[in-house]
């Protein structure tokens, strides 16, 4: 693989696992050493806090920021990734809010997705031909096709299911989730042709975070609350923002508690 793009592994790890927060999760180790880290795709979305959590050293990202300043669509997936990269973490945790497409799946529902789908555009999704102009070939590396039929690890998608039932949450073990550009929600139309399709959740953010996690050859899982139905599932009102954070504001807790019972079963 062509790593000319992603950091050396340490020397020693910093970090066993990394867990990357989403909407409304912003901070979880209560004792920490935070770490501001310069890559080569501008800085992160914030200090990396490390810290121990259930028997690991564990890397705290808010993939928005602390405060929630990074859109979706703004998220600086490339400098996250690699920062994380860097600490020589083997495991990315990656909860995150979304919608439900399907009448079956609830708000307050977990589901522990192992299919997506890609339906945004223009975010820079790959650590190799940086910089290539467009024709250029090989101005940005090696060519490399990243392989991604199964984008979540078997592992710890198998910890998180786990930990949801010992939790005592309901959880559905696999779905697919499309992923939106966003800002916006979807149309009514597009949420019925998601649903047409079987597709189970929709979500902005869980690419290119995934794929570049591949890259770097670091396991990655995602754990998604169900916050919302979208407007394609009958009956429903329009998702609005306050719902989502309501609804995640309501649920934290719960998130924490499923990665901490996650991470005590992994080595």
């Amino acid at each position: 693989m062509n790593t000319g793009h992603l950091p050396p592994a340490p020397a020693e790890p910093l970090a066993d696992y990394a867990i990357i927060g989403g909407s409304g999760f912003y901070e979880l180790l209560a004792d920490a050493e935070e770490h501001r880290i310069d890559t080569p795709f501008g800085p992160p979305s914030g200090a990396i806090a490390i810290g121990a959590l259930a028997g690991h050293r564990v890397a705290f990202l808010p993939r928005h920021s602390a405060h929630h300043d990074f859109a979706a669509h703004r998220v600086p997936f490339r400098a996250n990734v690699w920062a994380l990269a860097s600490l020589g973490v083997r495991g990315i945790l990656a909860p995150c809010s979304v919608g439900s497409l399907q009448p079956d799946l609830h708000p307050g529902d977990f589901v522990v997705v192992d299919q997506l789908v890609d339906r945004t555009w223009g975010r820079p999704d790959t650590f190799h031909d940086v910089g290539a102009p467009e024709g250029t070939p090989g101005a940005g590396g090696e060519v490399h096709h990243q392989s991604f039929a199964d984008p979540y690890d078997v592992a710890l998608r198998a910890a998180l299911v786990t930990a949801a039932r010992t939790v005592g949450v309901t959880v559905h073990d696999g779905g697919t989730m499309v992923v939106i550009n966003g800002p916006r929600f979807s149309t009514r139309a597009e949420s019925r042709w998601f649903r047409q399709m079987g597709w189970h959740v929709v979500n902005m953010t869980g690419y290119p975070e995934s794929v570049l996690a591949a890259e770097a050859g670091i396991a990655y899982a995602t754990v998604a609350l169900v916050t919302d139905y979208d407007a394609g599932v009958d009956g429903h009102a329009p998702v609005t923002l306050d719902e989502v954070f309501a609804v995640m504001r309501r649920n934290v807790a719960t998130v924490r508690e499923v990665l901490a019972t996650a991470l005590t079963t992994l080595p």
